[in-house]
């Protein structure tokens, strides 16, 4: 009897696969066999000017290569495709709408420059902007034919308030709402969801009952789960797991193609070498 447990692994191809997304995924299909429970492939492929239908491509090889596999997706010739966000939209506006109704969220005409010229802006010690909160008592008059879905729209965060969690192999975690993070986008005024927003409307979406991803992602966390709790919705679990590092203790990334799945495999290594 299946368990309930909902796992997912959600590349994003804006390049290959290297070993810490092969080490992060084979970690979340060990947690689902184990549970007794099911995978779901997710291609987060919301940024139009990054993603790449070759790196797609790849990555349905590469996951295969390495020994992963999932339990559903959408029927493709037969066999069991993956999601993709860039034909879910439409769940991502409706989630836009019931926040921005609520008023947890409010729209922003603030650029990159502007944020970085605000010379009372404090910085986290990752170096990320602190929202100043410029906009977020200004009212906001759309432009004649423009709508809501083509503003910047951030989420009001409780300022002073400790979004706190347990995660499941790095023990607890709290991060302080206004310190940590600030006001974050969630929609874009291309007319995209943020990250933040896109994940959780999704998981969702889908009953994913457990997230398996990198410890890079822990801030990100807390702030899905205000977006959560605008939503209604009760989270899943968390797992993050350590970085993958080179022997220089840089963190892997997509631009270093020498150390991706596609070249292990060029060179003749074996999913048992990875």
């Amino acid at each position: 009897m299946e368990s309930g447990y909902r796992g997912r692994i959600a590349p994003t191809p804006t390049g290959y696969m290297h070993r810490g997304h092969a080490r992060t995924f084979l970690t979340a299909q060990e947690r689902a066999r184990v549970e007794g429970g099911e995978l779901i492939l997710r291609v987060e492929d919301l940024d139009r000017d990054r993603c790449k239908s070759e790196f797609e491509d790849a990555l349905a090889e590469d996951l295969k290569w390495a020994g992963l596999d999932w339990d559903e997706g959408p029927d493709i010739g037969g066999s069991c495709g993956p999601y993709r966000q860039s034909e879910r939209l439409a769940l991502y506006q409706d989630a836009l709408e019931r926040i921005r109704l609520q008023r947890t969220a409010f729209p922003c005409r603030c650029s990159r420059k502007d944020l970085r010229e605000a010379t009372q802006a404090p910085h986290d010690e990752g170096g990320e902007l602190i929202y100043p909160g410029f906009c977020r008592d200004r009212p906001y008059l759309l432009e004649a034919g423009q709508s809501v879905f083509e503003v910047n729209w951030r989420l009001r965060v409780p300022a002073g308030e400790t979004v706190a969690f347990e995660d499941g192999n790095l023990g607890p975690q709290a991060f302080v709402a206004g310190q940590d993070f600030g006001d974050f986008v969630i929609w874009r005024k291309d007319g995209i969801p943020s990250y933040e927003l896109a994940v959780v409307v999704d998981d969702i979406a889908m009953g994913i009952t457990e997230v398996v991803r990198g410890e890079d992602l822990l801030l990100s966390t807390a702030r899905q789960l205000l977006i959560y709790r605008s939503l209604g919705a009760e989270p899943p679990a968390f797992f993050h797991c350590p970085l993958v590092r080179d022997e220089t203790g840089r963190r892997l990334a997509k631009r270093d193609n020498a150390l991706s799945l596609r070249e292990l495999r060029r060179g003749g290594a074996s999913a048992d070498d990875l």
